[in-house]
């Protein structure tokens, strides 16, 4: 157990490289005039789109504009999360936020007015001005939005209120990426050291009970301290989201949260349903590792150590990423080329180190290339961690390299299935490549274990996101104290009596950064499910699968998810991918059960 290190002591490989964005922060200044100057040419436009020409112009200057502001922002927050504690980062971010906000309040009149054009007036405009054929089908998208948008006046102020409504967000952001200050721990000397994030995750797993109890309470000490903040940052973030909602004319904040994606509001409640109806095979593993573990009451530190001791190895980055390479042959040889492209090109931040933002995530930059963020750790978790983000650097990079920038951005909705076809890759090659039933079964419970995290644990959290939201719209109050009681009952529910409640469960809510991105999480467990039927296809050697998906990994955000999905060969409006999946988790128990 090590302290973590500086960014100095990382090799270069190893870390990621800004300069392909901007090669100095001169270069980011220039950009940053230029910008701030075209928001100006930008606010020119209003009252003066008054043909075919015009508008092209507008819809030209603010392309241009838009992909170079995404630039500096990026740049910014990647420099950023290098090390958060740096104050020069801090404020390099706010400037790229504020003049976001800026060119967000210049164009706010566009949407309006275009709304209030008749569409066969822009029909004509499309066919006197071939270049607005470009633009044509994200134009005739935003009718979509007619009844949800405000008149200029409302969409400015909205506009100049968008660094006040992020706030939450950015308050929880440096709660828990820059002022946390986990508690003490015994390290293997018999000293106390602080805790870290990447401690934790190894000591949550040593097959020493006591040490696994000393890292709980630490890991949750200063959010139990820092309850009723982290309570006022959710609430306000609930509340903005619900007013914001409202003020749009959204039935809910449900619905505002789909509509995007364009997806029924039935399809997120067919997901906590089926969830529920298939608890049982959640309850039968929990007894499975109270009878394991052997001990009268299994406790929330008793989760993620493994079942089957003597089986947890070292693995190093490396080798990680050898493995993936292995394990990812079914996505055929361009796809590992790439991946093997990625590794020393800059793309990734390995390591953890002081400052450094916690998790793991992948960005693209359009005309780059992608970004990705680790805290690794050498162990089976940061493999699938690997494995999951070079999953969405891929997608990242198919979709840029295939997409023209305006419909590049692909939605989170169909990002986590790209993410999770390969983590389901990585596991049942893992489960091919071993004879040893010890191995296989310790894989099952990790297989398993990451099931319940990706699934069963993310379903909990989007029923809590909804139940916070329609009290927000009820009027009714939202604090620690209400926050404890919605997330306890769904935590009762969802685990039976077979796990011990510990008091420091109930605070669960104030860890987790995705509720401030509302109505996320759900996304998670319907790209699991989605992930399991297309791998399946893919480990059959079914060369349209196999196709259709890459056809889908480059398709961006050309359509709307739920039909991407359907040209890979899943539709979540059935209810089968989510069921089937279901069904595969309690088949994993059972082979479990036997092996054990």
């Amino acid at each position: 157990m090590s302290q973590s290190k500086t960014r100095e002591d990382i090799k270069a490989s190893e870390k990621w490289n800004l300069e392909d964005i901007y090669p100095n922060l001169e270069a980011w200044e220039q950009d940053y005039k230029e910008v701030s100057e075209k928001v100006e040419e930008v606010r020119k436009f209003e009252g003066n789109i008054i043909d075919a020409k015009s508008l092209l112009s507008y819809l030209t200057l603010t392309e241009e504009i838009s992909q170079k502001y995404s630039h500096l922002q990026i740049y910014a927050m990647l420099l950023n999360d290098e090390d958060t504690r740096v104050s020069s980062s801090q404020a390099l971010l706010q400037r790229s936020q504020q003049l976001g906000t800026k060119l967000g309040t210049a164009m706010s009149f566009f949407m309006p007015f275009l709304l209030a054009m008749d569409e066969e007036k822009l029909k004509g405009y499309i066919t006197e001005e071939d270049g607005l054929k470009y633009f044509e089908e994200d134009l005739f998208e935003s009718y979509r939005y007619k009844k949800h948008v405000l008149s200029k006046e409302q969409e400015e102020i909205l506009s100049h209120l968008g660094e006040a409504l992020s706030a939450p967000r950015n308050t929880f952001g440096m709660i828990n990426n820059a002022d946390i200050e986990f508690g003490e721990v015994t390290d293997d000397d018999g000293n106390k050291v602080q805790l870290t994030r990447g401690m934790y995750s190894k000591l949550i797993e040593d097959e020493n009970r006591e040490k696994r109890k000393e890292a709980y309470k630490a890991y949750n000490k200063p959010y139990l301290q820092l309850k009723n903040t982290i309570a006022s940052t959710l609430s306000a973030s609930i509340k903005n989201n619900v007013t914001t909602s409202r003020l749009r004319g959204y039935p809910s904040a449900l619905e505002r949260g789909l509509f995007g994606d364009n997806v029924p509001v039935s399809v997120y409640e067919n997901l906590l349903s089926s969830a529920k109806e298939h608890l049982d095979g959640l309850d039968s593993y929990l007894k499975i590792r109270k009878q394991r573990l052997g001990i009268e009451e299994l406790r929330p530190y008793d989760m993620s150590v493994p079942l089957i001791p003597g089986q947890k190895k070292e693995i190093s980055y490396d080798d990680a990423y050898d493995t993936m390479l292995s394990a990812l042959q079914p996505l055929g040889d361009e796809y590992i080329s790439l991946l093997k492209e990625f590794k020393n090109s800059g793309v990734i931040d390995v390591r953890e180190t002081k400052g450094k933002r916690s998790g793991a995530y992948n960005i693209g930059v359009y005309g780059v290339h992608p970004y990705v963020l680790l805290n690794h750790q050498d162990d089976l978790d940061s493999l699938f961690t690997l494995v999951h983000e070079l999953g969405h650097a891929a997608h990242s990079y198919y979709s840029n390299k295939n997409q023209p920038y305006i419909s590049a951005r692909y939605s989170i909705f169909v990002a986590e299935v790209a993410s999770t076809v390969n983590e389901v890759l990585l596991i049942r090659y893992l489960l091919n490549h071993t004879e040893d039933p010890k191995m296989k079964a310790y894989l099952l419970n990790h297989f398993i274990d990451q099931f319940r995290g990706t699934f069963f644990t993310q379903v909990m959290f989007a029923e809590f996101e909804k139940i916070t939201h329609e009290k927000a719209e009820a009027g009714q109050p939202l604090n620690a104290e209400e926050f404890n009681k919605i997330y306890e009952s769904l935590f009762r529910q969802y685990n039976g009596e077979s796990l011990v409640f510990e008091d420091e469960v109930k605070y669960g809510w104030s860890r987790i950064p995705h509720f401030y991105r509302p109505f996320y999480v759900y996304k998670y467990a319907t790209g699991f499910a989605s992930a399991i039927d297309i791998a399946d296809r893919l480990l059959n050697g079914d060369h349209q699968t196999l196709e259709n998906y890459l056809d889908f990994l480059k398709s961006g955000g050309s359509d709307y998810p739920l039909e991407l999905l359907r040209k890979t060969g899943v539709n979540l409006e059935t209810g089968e991918p989510i069921n089937n999946a279901l069904k595969v988790f309690e088949g994993l128990v059972v082979e479990l059960n036997k092996l054990m």
